[in-house]
């Protein structure tokens, strides 16, 4: 499972115009399900996602987590991250989950970072999403977690 995180001031994703999910300070979370995830990715990402210290602390250094600053996530699912960019120049997408798959651990993802005492709001699997933020420092991490 794959997650682009960015450290943020604002974030929200829009539908059709409408805002459905925001975030003040926090995390904007953009994830993908890769073949062969399985909840256990998706628990394990969400729990180094809490624990990632990106945020500043009194002395101004990056030492402080979410679960630290009490911040908002906005996670929005994003096939994209899935892109094999290694022949030509039109990305292949056939490392990303069946989109059955991928939306019910999306779904879970966001259910466990919120199991971790986090606001949590989404955007909406599949949907054409617009997402504007503000991006703080910036501070913009990749991370992954394979099964085993």
């Amino acid at each position: 499972m794959r997650a682009l995180v960015q450290r943020v001031t604002s974030a929200e994703v829009r539908v059709e115009g409408a805002v459905i999910g925001r975030t003040g300070p926090g995390l904007l979370v953009l994830v993908c399900t890769m073949q062969g995830d399985g909840t256990a990715e998706a628990e394990a990402l969400a729990a180094r996602v809490v624990k990632l210290r990106i945020f500043r602390d009194e002395a101004g250094r990056m030492n402080r987590s979410l679960l630290d600053t009490g911040g908002g996530a906005l996670v929005v699912s994003q096939f994209t991250l899935a892109a094999d960019t290694r022949r030509g120049n039109r990305p292949g997408f056939s490392a990303a989950a069946p989109p059955d798959e991928g939306q019910r651990l999306y779904e879970h993802f966001a259910q466990a970072l919120a199991g971790h005492g986090v606001a949590v709001e989404t955007g909406a699997f599949g949907a054409d999403m617009a997402v504007a933020l503000v991006n703080d420092g910036p501070v913009t991490i990749w991370l992954e977690v394979q099964g085993g």
